[in-house]
């Protein structure tokens, strides 16, 4: 396993259950973290929480070009390399197609999968030119597995597999490494808007999600966790 002190990490998506707590994780494991979420006031609470500096931190909105922009000038005028990028920001727009709209459609397609490829625009060529550091995404279950009233999501995430399988042949020259995250359901606010039947007192707790990307952030240089699956017993999808 890869030592964690010194790494240097960015985290989007901090402010979310899974985010802040691996946020926690990693930096009492020694790493250099830049966090960043779509509200300032959460972010600031959990940068202060796990002791980070606000100059660290950079609220945006991970869908808007320019935003990633500057975000990747704030981050490298912090931090000379990363090591780490983990995308744990999105979306989750469950409906049936008959209340599905366009614009939840769209929403569910920039914010979980073109807001990754603007991360990837933004960050994979610092890595490429170091030719080595890890990505890992969290597609979650439903990038592998439909369900009735996932129609935006699955789409969203099945696109954000098929992106990173195509970007991992661009790399095999390289030790750079990606790993997709295939997360069941997690008892975490992602279901806190959704008018679904679930029983979260079943489900992955955010410390358990946490642990799995801490774990997959010291696999070892000599080789690659390319998928890692974590579902609850109730509900084995995969």
């Amino acid at each position: 396993m890869e030592t964690l002190k010194g790494k240097n990490i960015l985290i989007t998506g901090a402010t979310g259950g899974i985010g802040s707590e691996t946020a926690r994780l990693l930096k009492v494991s020694g790493a250099n973290l830049f966090l960043t979420g779509r509200n300032a006031a959460k972010l600031q609470q959990v940068a202060s929480d796990c002791n980070v500096t606000t100059e660290n931190t950079f609220a945006l909105d991970i869908s808007n070009g320019a935003a990633v922009d500057e975000l990747k000038e704030k981050y490298f005028q912090q931090l000379p390399t990363i090591d780490i990028l983990i995308n744990a920001a999105g979306i989750g727009i469950i409906k049936t197609m008959e209340t599905l709209d366009e614009q939840d459609f769209l929403r569910s397609l920039n914010y979980n999968l073109y807001a990754p490829f603007l991360l990837l625009k933004a960050f994979l060529p610092a890595m490429k030119e170091l030719k080595k550091g890890l990505i890992i995404n969290i597609p979650g279950v439903l990038g592998k597995v439909p369900m009735a009233g996932a129609a935006a999501y699955s789409a969203s995430k099945y696109g954000l597999v098929g992106m990173m399988q195509s970007v991992r042949e661009e790399l095999k020259r390289t030790d750079i490494r990606i790993t997709n995250l295939f997360l069941g359901g997690v008892d975490s606010p992602f279901w806190d808007n959704i008018d679904l039947r679930v029983q979260r007192d079943k489900m992955i707790n955010t410390e358990e999600a946490a642990k799995a990307i801490w774990f997959l952030c010291q696999q070892p240089a000599s080789g690659v966790v390319s998928e890692m699956v974590l579902q609850p017993f109730n509900h084995q999808a995969i």
